[in-house]
Protein backbone atom coordinates (compact mmCIF):
# COMPACT_ATOMS: atom_id res chain seq x y z
CA UNK A 1 0.00 0.00 0.00
CA UNK A 2 1.46 3.37 -1.02
CA UNK A 3 1.23 6.54 1.04
CA UNK A 4 -1.78 7.87 -0.92
CA UNK A 5 -3.73 4.67 -0.27
CA UNK A 6 -2.87 4.88 3.42
CA UNK A 7 -4.23 8.42 3.50
CA UNK A 8 -7.42 7.26 1.76
CA UNK A 9 -7.90 4.58 4.43
CA UNK A 10 -7.61 7.21 7.16
CA UNK A 11 -10.10 9.47 5.40
CA UNK A 12 -12.54 6.57 5.02
CA UNK A 13 -12.30 6.02 8.78
CA UNK A 14 -12.88 9.69 9.68
CA UNK A 15 -16.72 9.71 9.85
CA UNK A 16 -16.67 6.53 11.92
CA UNK A 17 -14.07 7.97 14.29
CA UNK A 18 -16.31 11.00 14.80
CA UNK A 19 -19.41 8.87 15.29
CA UNK A 20 -17.89 6.56 17.90
CA UNK A 21 -15.86 9.09 19.89
CA UNK A 22 -16.87 8.86 23.55
CA UNK A 23 -19.09 5.82 22.90
CA UNK A 24 -18.78 2.42 24.58
CA UNK A 25 -18.00 -0.63 22.44
CA UNK A 26 -18.25 -4.05 24.10
CA UNK A 27 -16.09 -6.80 22.60
CA UNK A 28 -16.55 -10.46 23.47
CA UNK A 29 -13.49 -12.64 22.95
CA UNK A 30 -13.51 -16.36 23.62
CA UNK A 31 -13.96 -19.87 22.33
CA UNK A 32 -11.86 -21.02 19.41
CA UNK A 33 -10.95 -17.41 18.56
CA UNK A 34 -8.76 -17.33 21.69
CA UNK A 35 -6.37 -19.83 20.17
CA UNK A 36 -5.81 -17.57 17.20
CA UNK A 37 -2.35 -16.09 16.58
CA UNK A 38 -4.09 -12.76 15.93
CA UNK A 39 -4.70 -12.06 19.64
CA UNK A 40 -2.03 -9.37 19.65
CA UNK A 41 -3.85 -7.68 16.78
CA UNK A 42 -7.06 -7.60 18.83
CA UNK A 43 -5.30 -6.06 21.81
CA UNK A 44 -3.75 -3.42 19.53
CA UNK A 45 -7.22 -2.72 18.12
CA UNK A 46 -8.52 -2.11 21.65
CA UNK A 47 -5.60 0.22 22.39
CA UNK A 48 -6.28 2.07 19.12
CA UNK A 49 -9.95 2.49 20.01
CA UNK A 50 -9.14 3.92 23.43
CA UNK A 51 -6.48 6.23 21.94
CA UNK A 52 -8.94 7.79 19.46
CA UNK A 53 -11.56 8.39 22.14
CA UNK A 54 -13.71 5.26 21.92
CA UNK A 55 -14.37 3.39 25.17
CA UNK A 56 -13.71 -0.32 24.57
CA UNK A 57 -14.75 -2.97 27.10
CA UNK A 58 -13.41 -6.52 26.72
CA UNK A 59 -15.48 -9.45 28.02
CA UNK A 60 -13.71 -12.78 27.68
CA UNK A 61 -14.44 -16.47 27.91
CA UNK A 62 -11.98 -19.24 28.65
CA UNK A 63 -13.73 -22.57 28.19
CA UNK A 64 -10.76 -24.30 26.60
CA UNK A 65 -8.44 -23.22 29.41
CA UNK A 66 -10.96 -24.39 32.02
CA UNK A 67 -11.35 -27.81 30.37
CA UNK A 68 -7.57 -28.17 30.13
CA UNK A 69 -7.17 -27.36 33.83
CA UNK A 70 -9.93 -29.81 34.75
CA UNK A 71 -8.22 -32.54 32.76
CA UNK A 72 -4.93 -31.81 34.54
CA UNK A 73 -6.73 -32.32 37.85
CA UNK A 74 -8.40 -35.53 36.73
CA UNK A 75 -11.89 -34.08 36.34
CA UNK A 76 -14.19 -34.76 33.39
CA UNK A 77 -15.90 -31.76 31.80
CA UNK A 78 -19.65 -32.39 31.48
CA UNK A 79 -22.16 -30.21 29.66
CA UNK A 80 -25.96 -30.03 29.67
CA UNK A 81 -27.63 -27.99 26.92
CA UNK A 82 -24.26 -26.41 26.19
CA UNK A 83 -23.70 -25.32 29.81
CA UNK A 84 -20.82 -26.64 31.92
CA UNK A 85 -21.92 -28.69 34.93
CA UNK A 86 -20.21 -26.75 37.72
CA UNK A 87 -19.86 -28.34 41.14
CA UNK A 88 -17.92 -26.67 43.96
CA UNK A 89 -14.53 -27.98 42.87
CA UNK A 90 -15.16 -27.05 39.23
CA UNK A 91 -16.28 -23.56 40.22
CA UNK A 92 -13.00 -23.06 42.05
CA UNK A 93 -11.15 -24.01 38.85
CA UNK A 94 -13.39 -21.72 36.77
CA UNK A 95 -12.69 -18.75 39.03
CA UNK A 96 -8.94 -19.39 39.24
CA UNK A 97 -8.63 -19.93 35.49
CA UNK A 98 -10.86 -17.12 34.22
CA UNK A 99 -9.67 -14.37 36.53
CA UNK A 100 -6.28 -15.62 37.67
CA UNK A 101 -5.01 -16.88 34.30
CA UNK A 102 -6.99 -15.71 31.24
CA UNK A 103 -7.95 -12.28 32.52
CA UNK A 104 -4.49 -11.60 33.90
CA UNK A 105 -2.90 -12.64 30.60
CA UNK A 106 -5.08 -10.28 28.55
CA UNK A 107 -4.43 -7.36 30.90
CA UNK A 108 -0.69 -7.97 30.81
CA UNK A 109 -0.83 -8.27 27.02
CA UNK A 110 -2.46 -4.86 26.68
CA UNK A 111 0.07 -3.29 29.03
CA UNK A 112 3.03 -4.79 27.15
CA UNK A 113 1.72 -3.19 23.96
CA UNK A 114 1.58 0.22 25.59
CA UNK A 115 -2.06 0.35 26.64
CA UNK A 116 -3.72 0.71 30.01
CA UNK A 117 -5.98 -2.08 31.26
CA UNK A 118 -7.41 -3.45 34.47
CA UNK A 119 -9.02 -6.80 35.17
CA UNK A 120 -12.48 -7.01 36.69
CA UNK A 121 -14.24 -10.05 38.13
CA UNK A 122 -18.00 -9.94 37.78
CA UNK A 123 -18.21 -11.34 41.30
CA UNK A 124 -15.44 -9.58 43.22
CA UNK A 125 -16.29 -6.19 41.71
CA UNK A 126 -20.05 -6.83 42.12
CA UNK A 127 -20.81 -6.28 38.42
CA UNK A 128 -22.73 -9.44 37.47
CA UNK A 129 -25.54 -10.26 39.89
CA UNK A 130 -27.02 -13.66 39.09
CA UNK A 131 -29.60 -16.23 40.10
CA UNK A 132 -29.01 -19.96 39.93
CA UNK A 133 -29.78 -21.37 36.48
CA UNK A 134 -32.40 -24.06 36.20
CA UNK A 135 -32.22 -26.54 33.35
CA UNK A 136 -35.50 -28.09 32.27
CA UNK A 137 -35.23 -31.63 30.90
CA UNK A 138 -38.64 -32.89 29.80
CA UNK A 139 -40.86 -32.52 32.87
CA UNK A 140 -38.27 -31.97 35.58
CA UNK A 141 -35.56 -29.48 36.54
CA UNK A 142 -31.92 -30.58 36.58
CA UNK A 143 -29.45 -28.94 38.95
CA UNK A 144 -26.16 -28.32 37.13
CA UNK A 145 -24.51 -26.55 40.04
CA UNK A 146 -23.01 -23.09 40.22
CA UNK A 147 -24.26 -21.76 36.88
CA UNK A 148 -25.89 -18.35 36.93
CA UNK A 149 -28.34 -16.30 34.88
CA UNK A 150 -27.69 -12.56 34.93
CA UNK A 151 -30.46 -10.69 36.74
CA UNK A 152 -28.69 -7.33 37.09
CA UNK A 153 -25.53 -5.59 35.88
CA UNK A 154 -23.85 -2.87 37.93
CA UNK A 155 -22.11 -0.74 35.26
CA UNK A 156 -20.25 1.76 37.46
CA UNK A 157 -17.04 -0.25 38.10
CA UNK A 158 -16.65 -0.59 34.32
CA UNK A 159 -17.53 3.02 33.51
CA UNK A 160 -15.14 4.26 36.18
CA UNK A 161 -12.24 2.67 34.30
CA UNK A 162 -13.50 3.93 30.93
CA UNK A 163 -13.57 7.50 32.23
CA UNK A 164 -9.92 7.12 33.32
CA UNK A 165 -8.84 5.92 29.88
CA UNK A 166 -8.29 2.37 31.15
CA UNK A 167 -9.58 -0.64 29.19
CA UNK A 168 -11.79 -2.84 31.42
CA UNK A 169 -11.23 -6.59 30.95
CA UNK A 170 -14.18 -8.45 32.47
CA UNK A 171 -14.22 -12.10 33.58
CA UNK A 172 -17.78 -13.54 33.48
CA UNK A 173 -18.00 -14.76 37.05
CA UNK A 174 -21.28 -13.91 38.75
CA UNK A 175 -22.23 -13.01 42.31
CA UNK A 176 -25.10 -15.19 43.46
CA UNK A 177 -27.93 -14.23 45.78
CA UNK A 178 -26.21 -16.49 48.31
CA UNK A 179 -22.95 -14.52 48.01
CA UNK A 180 -21.14 -17.32 46.18
CA UNK A 181 -19.41 -17.38 42.80
CA UNK A 182 -21.30 -18.61 39.74
CA UNK A 183 -20.19 -19.55 36.24
CA UNK A 184 -21.85 -17.26 33.66
CA UNK A 185 -22.01 -17.86 29.92
CA UNK A 186 -19.63 -15.29 28.43
CA UNK A 187 -21.86 -14.60 25.41
CA UNK A 188 -24.81 -13.77 27.65
CA UNK A 189 -22.61 -11.71 29.98
CA UNK A 190 -21.28 -9.61 27.09
CA UNK A 191 -24.79 -8.89 25.82
CA UNK A 192 -26.08 -7.94 29.27
CA UNK A 193 -23.08 -5.70 29.90
CA UNK A 194 -23.55 -3.97 26.53
CA UNK A 195 -27.18 -3.18 27.39
CA UNK A 196 -26.32 -1.93 30.90
CA UNK A 197 -23.54 0.33 29.58
CA UNK A 198 -25.71 1.77 26.81
CA UNK A 199 -23.06 0.57 24.34
CA UNK A 200 -22.99 1.83 20.78
CA UNK A 201 -21.80 -1.56 19.54
CA UNK A 202 -21.45 -5.16 20.65
CA UNK A 203 -18.92 -7.28 18.74
CA UNK A 204 -18.35 -11.03 19.02
CA UNK A 205 -15.00 -12.28 17.72
CA UNK A 206 -15.35 -15.83 16.39
CA UNK A 207 -13.45 -18.31 14.23
CA UNK A 208 -15.84 -18.07 11.24
CA UNK A 209 -16.39 -15.40 8.59
CA UNK A 210 -19.76 -14.40 10.04
CA UNK A 211 -23.23 -15.82 9.40
CA UNK A 212 -23.39 -17.76 6.12
CA UNK A 213 -26.63 -18.58 4.28
CA UNK A 214 -24.89 -21.73 3.10
CA UNK A 215 -22.30 -23.04 5.60
CA UNK A 216 -20.43 -24.72 2.72
CA UNK A 217 -20.19 -21.53 0.68
CA UNK A 218 -17.88 -18.79 2.06
CA UNK A 219 -19.33 -16.45 -0.55
CA UNK A 220 -22.79 -16.59 1.06
CA UNK A 221 -21.93 -14.24 3.93
CA UNK A 222 -24.91 -12.29 5.27
CA UNK A 223 -23.53 -8.78 5.71
CA UNK A 224 -26.61 -7.32 7.41
CA UNK A 225 -29.19 -9.32 9.35
CA UNK A 226 -32.39 -7.73 10.73
CA UNK A 227 -33.01 -8.89 14.27
CA UNK A 228 -36.47 -10.14 13.29
CA UNK A 229 -34.94 -12.75 10.96
CA UNK A 230 -32.71 -14.40 13.57
CA UNK A 231 -35.11 -17.05 14.90
CA UNK A 232 -36.17 -18.01 11.38
CA UNK A 233 -32.53 -18.68 10.41
CA UNK A 234 -32.03 -20.72 13.61
CA UNK A 235 -35.18 -22.73 12.82
CA UNK A 236 -33.93 -23.44 9.30
CA UNK A 237 -30.54 -24.56 10.61
CA UNK A 238 -28.65 -21.72 8.92
CA UNK A 239 -27.48 -20.61 12.37
CA UNK A 240 -26.58 -23.64 14.47
CA UNK A 241 -24.36 -25.08 17.18
CA UNK A 242 -22.18 -22.69 19.14
CA UNK A 243 -23.22 -19.78 16.94
CA UNK A 244 -26.78 -19.84 18.34
CA UNK A 245 -26.04 -18.34 21.81
CA UNK A 246 -23.81 -15.69 20.22
CA UNK A 247 -26.41 -14.59 17.69
CA UNK A 248 -29.20 -14.70 20.27
CA UNK A 249 -27.14 -12.57 22.66
CA UNK A 250 -26.57 -10.08 19.84
CA UNK A 251 -30.26 -10.05 18.92
CA UNK A 252 -31.37 -9.57 22.54
CA UNK A 253 -28.94 -6.67 22.99
CA UNK A 254 -30.22 -4.98 19.82
CA UNK A 255 -33.85 -5.44 20.90
CA UNK A 256 -32.98 -3.76 24.20
CA UNK A 257 -31.34 -0.69 22.71
CA UNK A 258 -27.83 -1.47 21.43
CA UNK A 259 -27.85 0.06 17.90
CA UNK A 260 -25.82 -2.69 16.22
CA UNK A 261 -24.18 -5.99 17.07
CA UNK A 262 -21.53 -7.75 15.02
CA UNK A 263 -20.28 -11.29 14.42
CA UNK A 264 -16.67 -10.82 13.30
CA UNK A 265 -14.00 -13.28 12.14
CA UNK A 266 -11.31 -12.96 14.79
CA UNK A 267 -8.83 -14.79 12.57
CA UNK A 268 -8.60 -11.76 10.27
CA UNK A 269 -5.86 -9.37 11.42
CA UNK A 270 -7.39 -6.23 12.95
CA UNK A 271 -10.90 -7.50 12.18
CA UNK A 272 -12.44 -5.26 14.84
CA UNK A 273 -11.07 -2.07 13.25
CA UNK A 274 -12.06 -3.24 9.77
CA UNK A 275 -15.62 -3.89 10.91
CA UNK A 276 -15.94 -0.57 12.70
CA UNK A 277 -14.03 1.87 10.51
CA UNK A 278 -14.43 0.72 6.90
CA UNK A 279 -17.44 1.01 4.62
CA UNK A 280 -17.58 -2.70 3.78
CA UNK A 281 -16.75 -4.35 7.12
CA UNK A 282 -15.67 -7.98 7.50
CA UNK A 283 -18.51 -9.82 9.24
CA UNK A 284 -22.25 -9.86 9.87
CA UNK A 285 -24.00 -6.92 11.52
CA UNK A 286 -27.28 -7.49 13.35
CA UNK A 287 -29.57 -4.47 13.23
CA UNK A 288 -33.06 -3.51 14.49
Amino acid sequence: MDVVQKAEVLIEALPYLRRFKGKVVVVKYGGSAMTSPTEEGLLLDLIFLETVGVRPVLVHGGGHAISRRMEEEGLEAKFVQGLRVTDERTMKIVEETLFGEVNKGLVEGIKKLGGRAEGLSGKEHKILHVRRHKVKVQDYELDIGFVGDVRKVEPEPILRLCRRGVIPVVAPIGLGEDGRAYNVNADTAAGEIAVALGAEKLAFLTDVEGILRDPDDPGSLISTLPVGDVEELIGRGTIKGGMIPKVRACAEAVRRGVPKAHIVDGRVPHALLLEMFTDKGVGTEIVP
